[in-house]
């Protein structure tokens, strides 16, 4: 039986610690998607929850350095609690865009050590850090340093070959050693070549008793799993062995199954949850102010389009949308309109 040293003494570990419990609350979290949790996503979901965390997009170390810093880092106030994820295995560019996301108020910096893609790969970014434990911890280390607020790490069981609980234990007992206190575990290994990004989230079975087992040989961290959940009643379960739960895809198609109700059951808040055509009504307002500002319309109800899932008329506001959102000069009114096919 594994038995960790489970006193860290050393100030960076104090220094996460009082961090972390100034700061952020994990207990529920939209997982950080690709080409998905943009600004206008985030924005729809706060008006859902009023308590999940939501995470940004990946976004590297180079495109923040070298690229357009603002448009990367943009967000309304109205998001927080907000983490930032970056991918990037440069321990200086790193810290230099942890302390970037501090400036911008962003309360949480996550690196990225699940993503599986060929590109990312090719720039020694996500998954593949998994065989280079120590260059994580490094990572992780300097980032911490850099700022204030709370660091993170998001990564796999492992990768390829290397997928036993014992190397999964081996590589958080050496990340740990950075200070970093909270670990988003992603509950299935990484195949690095033959499959693609998809096929990852859906081949490689779901272990979530090697979470728990991290939880429980680490008691000390905060562990949070990822993968598969797709319930409220599955969040619930999970919260029985581990601190929290992170859900992707199905957040993103069916939100307000998903995120209405979380801040009543799993935060313990009173009140009710928001119906949808209040969500709808409110996001009209934004979708005004944005499209002002230069938006386009495809690009902020395209996060709308399963909020009636389910819902009689929801198959005809998504067709409108869809039909509709993308067309040159599209304006709210089109939102309107797909809102009058959902009876009162």
């Amino acid at each position: 039986m594994h038995q960790p040293n489970t006193t860290d003494t050393s100030a960076s570990t104090a220094t996460a610690l009082a961090k972390l419990e100034d700061r952020v609350n994990r207990r529920f979290s939209v997982a950080p998607m690709m080409d998905w949790t943009d600004r206008h996503c985030r924005y729809f979901h706060r008006l859902l929850s009023g308590q999940a965390l939501l995470y940004t997009e990946m976004v590297t170390t180079g495109a923040l350095l070298y690229g357009d810093a603002e448009r990367f880092l943009r967000y309304d106030p109205a998001e927080h609690p907000i983490a930032l994820q970056l991918g990037g295995s440069d321990p200086e560019a790193l810290a230099r865009c942890a302390r970037l996301a501090e400036e911008h108020g962003y309360d949480e910096v996550n690196l990225n050590v699940g993503c599986p893609s060929d590109r990312v790969q090719n720039n020694m970014i996500g998954a593949c850090l998994m065989a280079h434990p120590q260059l994580v911890a490094d990572c992780l280390e300097q980032m911490q340093n850099a700022v204030r607020i709370p660091v993170t790490v998001k990564h796999r069981l492992g990768i390829d070959d290397m997928d036993s609980y014992e190397e999964l234990y081996g590589f958080v007992d050496i990340v740990r050693q950075s200070g970093c206190r909270t670990f988003i575990i992603h509950a299935r290994k990484a195949i690095l070549a033959g499959l693609s990004p998809k096929e990852n989230r859906e081949i490689p079975p779901l272990k979530y008793d090697w979470a728990y087992r991290i939880k429980q040989d680490f008691p000390q961290l905060e562990i949070i799993v990822n993968g598969g959940i797709k319930t409220l009643e599955a969040c619930e379960e999970h919260l029985q062995s581990v601190d929290g739960v992170m859900i992707g895809r199905e957040a993103y198609q069916n939100p307000y199954d998903i995120l209405a109700g979380i801040d009543q059951r799993l935060y313990g808040l009173p009140g009710e949850a928001p119906t949808r055509r209040a969500v709808a009504e409110q996001m009209l307002d934004y979708t005004a102010r944005e499209l002002a500002a230069g938006a386009s319309l495809g690009h902020i109800t395209r996060h709308m389009l399963g909020l009636f899932h389910a819902q009689r008329g929801g198959r005809q506001f998504r067709r409108h949308l869809s039909e509709n959102a993308h067309r040159p000069g599209a304006g709210v009114d089109v939102l309107k309109a797909a809102l009058e096919r959902i009876p009162e």
